[in-house]
């Protein structure tokens, strides 16, 4: 569990983005006795909040732009997640030489517990959450954190750290990082996304491959057996793995979690075999929740979590929010919030798991993925798809010839309305865009929200 020390490491930091992360990355810096300076191209009350409370720490920083020459005289620049790597700054023949790291890894050199790293493109915000309450119910202090819940500065900021922490770790987060060498790290699949950052699917695996840069003969990892994808990502990197299976049988002596004929979910590990819980006990929607399940498992046992305690924490285990979660049932009318579904992969299985017919919502900003894959899914489990927002023109020539499409304008509530008047009592009303949310909402949680509030009040908040 040793990590890097900071103490080799330069004195004056450059923090490029003041939202949530590149905050807490400042604030830590701080702690640490470094020159700090932060400066983020945007100015709203929030960012002004936080430049407002690193000057009072005895930082510095600016909004409204970035000025090359401060952030080129810094020995070392902490770059947030949400700055692609082709933004003009970034690009400033000044910054050339300057040390660049992302904040999971700047704040994971300040960590003194274990880590749980989950990467993949879809599961992984649910392999995370599950993975900590696991390890709750067993009484072990394992807060969620990186892309989920709080940035990782927040936990290497407490005073008091916990034993574990299990991090959610992004492609953009592991794009730069240096020492980042989780104890136990999981993929929980891998499938085209982020298209409209990255230059194509190769460059969005690299980043992802970053997990195993500092794979050693201690590090243990969980992989999904079943997706090739993940196995050649893993490559020959070095340590202990186990093996997640949810439609094939493991070998004698592979060890890992798996999904039996019957039902039954089954643990294999220095514990011997060991049921687990029938898969009707979970109560998550979905196959590909079961594999969510056996990731966490896997994860909480090589931990050390009592078999018990990992019984129970499946038994209890809470959708996550915005994830394929039901916010409402009323008038005979299922609304399930998936706003979380931010790519085509993602929204498949929403579909998938839908429990009856339904009127799906497709639409926010198009991630330069062809949303005719959906085909198949919606032609057996949807009724209707409304569309959307910006990318709904696309979406109708991509799936008009398949399914029902319908075109809706106006606003979010115009377009829930509208799913309202067209469902029918047994069926289900289905937000899982494929897109991201930056046409009409700030992120992907606020447009889930609007969409529960809608669902529990039956009009418009």
């Amino acid at each position: 569990m040793a990590h890097p020390s900071l103490a080799a490491d330069p004195r004056s930091v450059g923090v490029l983005g003041l939202a949530r992360s590149g905050r807490v990355a400042a604030l830590l810096a701080l702690r640490q006795g470094r020159r700090v300076f932060a400066s983020d191209a945007g100015e709203t009350p929030e960012l002004r909040a936080a430049a407002a409370e690193i000057r009072r720490l005895g930082g510095d920083a600016e909004l409204g732009g970035h000025t090359a020459a401060r952030l080129a005289a810094c020995d070392l620049l902490v770059v947030s997640p949400g700055i692609p790597p082709t933004a003009s700054i970034l690009r400033d023949p000044a910054l050339a030489d300057v040390p660049r790291v992302s904040e999971l890894e700047f704040s994971y050199r300040s960590l003194r517990g274990g880590v749980v790293a989950v990467t993949g493109t879809n599961g992984k915000s649910t392999t995370t959450a599950l993975t900590s309450q696991l390890l709750g119910a067993a009484g072990i202090d394992a807060p969620a954190a990186g892309n989920i819940g709080a940035p990782l500065g927040e936990v290497a900021l407490r005073e008091v750290q916990p034993d574990w922490v299990v991090v959610e770790a992004s492609s953009f987060q592991l794009a730069d990082v240096d020492t980042f060498s989780p104890d136990i790290g999981a993929v929980t699949n891998l499938s085209p996304d982020h298209l409209d950052r990255y230059e194509d699917v190769a460059a969005y695996y690299a980043d992802k491959r970053n997990l195993f840069r500092n794979a050693s003969a201690e590090s243990r990892w969980i992989l999904n057996a079943e997706d090739r994808d993940v196995i050649a990502l893993a490559g020959d990197a070095p340590g202990d793995r186990r093996f997640v299976r949810v439609a094939s049988t493991p070998g004698a002596d592979e060890r890992g979690g798996w999904l039996e004929q019957d039902g039954q979910l089954v643990l294999r590990g220095e514990r011997g075999e060991k049921e687990l819980v029938p898969q009707h006990e979970l109560p998550l929607l979905g196959v590909h929740n079961v594999a969510n399940a056996l990731f966490a498992a896997v994860a909480a046992d090589l931990v050390g979590a009592p078999l018990e305690a990992i019984r129970d924490g499946l038994r209890s285990a809470r959708p996550l929010e915005h994830r394929l979660e039901t916010v409402a049932d009323r008038d005979g009318i299922r609304w399930i919030n998936d706003s979380k579904a931010t790519n085509v992969a993602s929204a498949e299985v929403a579909i998938r798991s839908l429990p009856g017919p339904g009127v799906v919502l497709l639409g926010g900003v198009h991630k330069n993925e062809p949303y005719s894959s959906l085909a198949p899914a919606l032609r057996e489990h949807a009724r209707v798809v409304l569309a959307y927002g910006a990318a709904a023109d696309r979406i109708a020539a991509d799936l008009g010839d398949a399914v029902e499409v319908e075109r809706v304008a106006g606003d979010f509530e115009d377009i829930l309305a509208r799913a309202e008047e067209l469902a029918r009592p047994g069926d289900a009303i289905l937000l899982a865009p494929a897109c991201s949310s930056y046409d009409m909402f700030r992120d992907y949680a606020e447009r889930g929200e609007r969409f529960a509030r809608f669902a529990r009040a039956g009009e418009a908040a």
